[in-house]
Parts: structure tokens; sequence; C-alpha cells
């Protein structure tokens, strides 16, 4: 975390920000009253951005980093009974699965992308994703409305919502776009398996096994 600039920039106005404000009290302590108050309000301004962009830098940081085309996850399902199957997700560069129920013929990951634009750009900074959530879904448009729903949150979500802030407020943070979402869906089937990739269009599924090919084909 310590090599992203925003994490720096962040120490570093804090820190002058303490030291000003340390300073101020101190000399509120000797008498000096004009003196203190300059220092007071400076330091708690400085310290008061620091602690705002630290905040930013960690809601940041349960976003991924995506710097090109990269696999983000693995799916594999089990059927339950009709409509029923056992999900297990498991994310890229890790061995550990999480298992869901889905309920459904189909199954749809949905990802938040913050891209950078402008001087941010300047800096180095990546694009970063999040997997948001794992649904079911029905074909049958009066079951999609009716039957039972099945949605998973996949988030970590930490610190001040950074996504929100710059949809909401855009001059706030104009070297952000959060006006990217994205979403794959594909048929459940039972011994199917996928491989999920962010590429710069958006989330892609691809088949990985031949159960899960079959499915896609029964489904096109």
């Amino acid at each position: 975390m310590l090599d992203n600039p925003i994490v720096i920039a962040s120490l570093i106005v804090g820190l002058l920000g303490a030291l000003l404000l340390f300073a101020g009290l101190a000399r509120l302590r000797r008498g000096r009253l004009l003196g203190a108050l300059g220092r007071i309000g400076s330091g708690s301004l400085l310290l008061a951005l620091g602690l705002l962009a630290g905040s930013i830098a960690f809601n940041l940081y349960s976003y991924h980093r995506f710097t090109h085309e990269q696999d983000v996850a693995t799916l594999r399902f089990r059927q339950l009974g009709p409509q029923r199957y056992a999900a297990d997700l498991a994310l890229a560069g890790t061995a550990t699965a999480h298992r869901y129920e889905l309920r459904g013929d189909e199954w749809q990951l949905d990802a938040r992308v913050l891209k950078w634009r402008g001087a941010a750009t300047l800096l180095g900074l990546d694009s970063r994703y999040r997997l948001e959530r794992l649904s079911g879904r029905y074909r049958d448009l009066h079951q999609e409305r009716q039957a039972a729903r099945t949605v998973h949150d996949l988030s970590d979500d930490r610190g001040l919502d950074v996504f929100t802030l710059a949809r909401n407020h855009p001059r706030w943070l104009p070297w952000l776009d959060a006006d990217y979402g994205s979403a794959a869906y594909l048929p459940m089937a039972d011994g199917a398996e996928y491989r999920v990739s962010l590429t710069q269009a958006g989330l892609v599924a691809r088949p990985a096994n031949a159960a899960a090919r079959a499915a896609v084909q029964r489904w096109k």
C-alpha cells in the first residue's frame, strides 16, 4: 500500500497537519494567541485533508489492479435440484473457493471498474476493479419476476466509498471515472466450469470444460 502515490501524499499532508497543530497548541500554552490560532487552523485543515485522502486510498484497496485483460474468477457448478445449483467461486490468484447457492437457469457476475484519467494517469495509477455480486437468473421472464431470487454480495467495502463519491460528485474527483459497471452471464449446468476475465470492454465469461461448452451450445 505504501507504494501508492495517494497513500504517500495523505501521509505527508497528515504529518504536516499534525506538526502544525502541535506547534499551534504549544504556542497557545505560551500565551501567543494570534500565532497559535493560525497554526491550529492550518494544521487542522491539513490533517483533515490527509485523513480524507487516506480514507480514499483505503477504499481503493478493496479494488484489484487492472492493467490489461486478466482472469478474475473461476466458477464451478453442481446441480442440487430443479433450477438449484451450488456455485463455487474462486478469485484469481487464490486457491480457496467460496460456495453460494443460486436459483434459476443462468448465473450473473457483476463488477465495478474505476478508471483514472487526465493528470492521474501521469502518476502511473492503474485502473481498478471489484467484483460486486453473484446472482441467479431465470430465462423465463415470468419466473424472473415471480420466482425466488438469489443474490450474493461479493464486495469488501472499506473506508470512504470512492465509486459512489466519484459518480455522484464528479467535480470533486475529476480525475476518476466511476461510470463503468460490467456484468457477464451464462447458463448453469451440472459440472460446468467457467473462467471470467476482465478486458477493456468489460467482463468476459468463457466455458472452461466440456459440460460448460455443451450448456452454452444448448443455450444459444
